[in-house]
C-alpha cells in the first residue's frame, strides 16, 4: 500500500494555491468542481459542490486543495499546535533544507525555532542517514514540514 494524496479543505483557495505553488514549489496538476450522488455517498453530505486543485510533487503523494461552495464548511478547534490530538503534519522532503528554509523566510513565512537536527541518541535512520528538520504553517495554520536525509 502507499499514500495516494493528503486533501486540505481550506478556506481561501487561490491564498493557498499561491503558497502551495509559489513558495513550496508544488506543481499545478488538475483543477475540477466535484458534485452530485457520487461525492455526496462518499463524504456523507448532501448538496456538495467543491472546487478541488491538484499538485503535485517531483515524487511522492499528491497535495488536494478543496474548497466547498456548499455545504458550508465547519470551523474547527485550533489544528495547528505540535501537540493537538489528530492528523497533526505534513512533511516535504528537500535536497537543501537550509535553501528551503531561507525561500520559506523570503516569502514572509514564520518557521519554529530553525532547522533542527535529530539527535543520534534518540533516532537513528536507515543507512546512517542524520535528518534535520524545520516546522512551519501554511497560510491557514497547517502545520507543515520539511526535512532532509543526509549521511
Amino acid at each position: 500500500m502507499i499514500i495516494d494524496h493528503v486533501n486540505i479543505v481550506v478556506r481561501d483557495l487561490d491564498k493557498m494555491l499561491a503558497f502551495y505553488c509559489d513558495v513550496l514549489g508544488l506543481k499545478k496538476t488538475k483543477d475540477a468542481t466535484i458534485s452530485g450522488d457520487w461525492i455526496e455517498a462518499v463524504v456523507g453530505l448532501t448538496n456538495v459542490n467543491a472546487r478541488v486543485i491538484y499538485l503535485g510533487a517531483e515524487s511522492g503523494p499528491r497535495v488536494e486543495l478543496i474548497k466547498y461552495k456548499t455545504p458550508a464548511c465547519l470551523d474547527a478547534p485550533d489544528h495547528g499546535e505540535p501537540h493537538t490530538f489528530g492528523l497533526r503534519h505534513m512533511a516535504f522532503r528537500v535536497e537543501d533544507i537550509d535553501a528551503a528554509a531561507a525561500r520559506l523566510r523570503e516569502a514572509g513565512v514564520k518557521v519554529f525555532g530553525g532547522v533542527q537536527q535529530v539527535p543520534d541518541s534518540q533516532v537513528t535512520y536507515q543507512g546512517g542517514a542524520r535528518k534535520r528538520l524545520i516546522y512551519f504553517h501554511d497560510p491557514e495554520g497547517n502545520l507543515l514540514e520539511f526535512c532532509e536525509y543526509k549521511s
